[in-house]
């Protein structure tokens, strides 16, 4: 089992989730009326929200309870598939599946389109990790699947800091930076990239066991 690529599915595809079931609550909070627009603020006169923009999301459906309903219900699918269905075949396919409807039915803007990346990387979950003992020297693998720990906490840490660490800072001391909100996104993203790829460096290397150039 490949166990780093595994946990990184797991553990940010199970943020995602709950993300996305957040922002469907926000929705169905708003009750049964129409929203503002095609994107919408899921908790439009939150306090606490206020510093993200009321959380945005993207809606097709001209109904707001209609729409957190779906939110929440696409969103838990994700959150138990990526969870606990990981090393099902095409899981990361599904997972990539679902991002589409959690996009166009209230779960946000960013949560599908980290969860699309998520499900990106566990299509890769049964592929064989070939290439990584062929392109790269053990001495490099070794290097990534070492690092692999601490990309993973600083993803963690990362993905915490955005949510709820931005409306924490806000809500309960009163700071607000938008600077602090795009470096968070990039960083996001960036640490997501990274620990994939010093995972797929550590279950290569786990992989291969004691394989001749391991």
């Amino acid at each position: 089992m490949r166990s780093a690529t595994r946990a990184l599915i797991s553990t940010f595809g199970g943020i995602v989730g709950l993300i996305g079931i957040e922002h469907g609550l926000g929705a169905v909070m708003q009750g049964n009326i129409a929203p503002s627009g095609l994107i919408f603020p899921s908790w439009p006169e939150s306090v606490f929200f206020s510093s993200l923009g009321g959380e945005p999301a993207l809606s097709v459906v001209p109904n707001l309870l209609a729409t957190g309903i779906l939110a929440i219900l696409v969103s838990s699918i994700y959150l138990v598939w990526a969870v606990w269905f990981v090393e099902r075949k095409h899981s990361g396919l599904v997972l990539m599946l679902l991002s589409a409807p959690m996009l166009l039915m209230g779960g946000g803007i960013f949560p599908p389109i980290l969860g699309f990346i998520i499900g990106a990387a566990a299509t890769r979950m049964h592929a064989p990790l070939t290439w990584w003992r062929t392109h790269l020297s053990a001495g490099s693998r070794n290097s990534l699947a070492a690092l692999w720990p601490w990309f993973f906490g600083a993803c963690v840490l990362t993905w915490i800091s955005m949510f709820p660490g931005v409306a924490v800072l806000s809500y309960f001391f009163g700071i607000t930076d938008t600077n602090l909100i795009f470096a968070l996104l990039i960083c996001m993203f960036g640490f997501l990239f990274l620990t994939g790829l010093a995972g797929f460096a550590r279950d290569s290397k786990r992989q291969a066991g004691t394989a001749p150039g391991a």
